[in-house]
């Protein structure tokens, strides 16, 4: 099964004709995942042929507007069209005060239940699990609590090596699964197969970090280390590294500094301020430090891993 990545808005603040606040659409292990919801997302979300219905874990990074205005509107969208099931959204304490204190205004009514995880914590912690993935804050240096999120999928069970399984007729199909964990087979007469000569390599478990606003901070670098794709907040150029320090941002210089020193197979970079015409510029400022550095493509899906 294939990781994919759609970004639906990566503009800073103020949405534009062509692009749209923070908004991402992860597909992982057949599980859904938005993380942000800035103003508009549900329109992207119509346009990536995204179903609504399948996003049962939101993540908000931080409680400024063009990080989660979308929300309130999103989850309207869940009433409207029916939807029964939980929704499960992580955030920062607050969160739940907020949305609830707008539905209760609007006298808005949910035939679903909300279950808040708000976050408080000043260190990464694993804030959701299953038998396939596990999800961790990275948390992050912005003007009000904010968080990223690490999205890695876990260790998968080995390949069966059908052609050499089709010599021992002792293994049966019900055996099989313990092959794939990784257990040898033993003879009737007592001999033990070796797993490696049973089955073969698992494929590669991949790994994607969302890193929303933050000031340059290599405090996340283990954290991320060695993830397949790291987006990275870089709304400024380093000319403006004072601006972006004061603002609580990061330059595309020091996103590909973090994106080097974690080993990361591929940057996105991503929360451009709009007083950049031409986003080519900062592609050009991060490969001189980290030469797979990327601009995000909205509503095109990206293969992780």
């Amino acid at each position: 099964m294939s990781t994919f990545l759609t970004i639906l808005g990566y503009n800073s603040a103020i949405p534009t004709v062509n692009s749209s606040p923070t908004a991402q659409f992860l597909e992982m292990e057949e599980r859904h995942f938005l993380i942000d919801c800035g103003e508009g997302t549900q329109v992207q979300l119509r346009k990536a042929k995204a179903r609504f219905s399948k996003i049962n874990h939101i993540f908000i990074s931080h409680l400024h507007g063009d990080h989660f205005f979308g929300l309130p509107g999103l989850i309207s969208s869940f009433r409207l069209l029916g939807r029964e099931t939980p929704i499960h959204i992580y955030g920062p304490k607050g969160i739940k005060e907020m949305l609830e204190t707008i539905f209760r205004i609007s006298q808005t009514h949910r035939g679903f239940e909300i279950i808040y995880h708000e976050l408080e914590s000043k260190v990464s912690v694993k804030i959701y699990e299953d038998n396939r993935l596990e999800v961790f804050t990275i948390p992050l240096d912005h003007r009000i609590y904010c968080n990223g999120y690490l999205f890695r999928e876990k260790p998968k069970d080995r390949h069966l090596n059908m052609a050499e399984i089709a010599k021992y007729p002792e293994i049966e199909i019900c055996d099989y699964h313990n092959l794939k964990l990784g257990k040898d087979f033993t003879l009737s007469d007592g001999y033990i197969l070796k797993n490696e000569k049973l089955t073969l390599e698992p494929s590669k478990s991949v790994s994607y970090a969302f890193c929303s606003d933050t000031r340059y901070l290599e405090s996340i670098v283990p954290v991320i280390d060695g993830v397949d794709v790291l987006y990275h907040e870089s709304t400024f150029l380093h000319d403006l590294k004072e601006m972006a320090d004061y603002t609580g941002h990061t330059t595309a210089l020091e996103a590909a500094r973090i994106a080097r020193k974690a080993n990361v197979g591929k940057l996105i970079l991503g929360h451009f301020s709009n007083r950049y015409g031409d986003l080519k510029v900062f592609t050009d400022e991060a490969r001189t430090v980290f030469s797979e550095s990327y601009l995000p493509k909205a509503l095109e899906p990206i293969k992780i891993g």
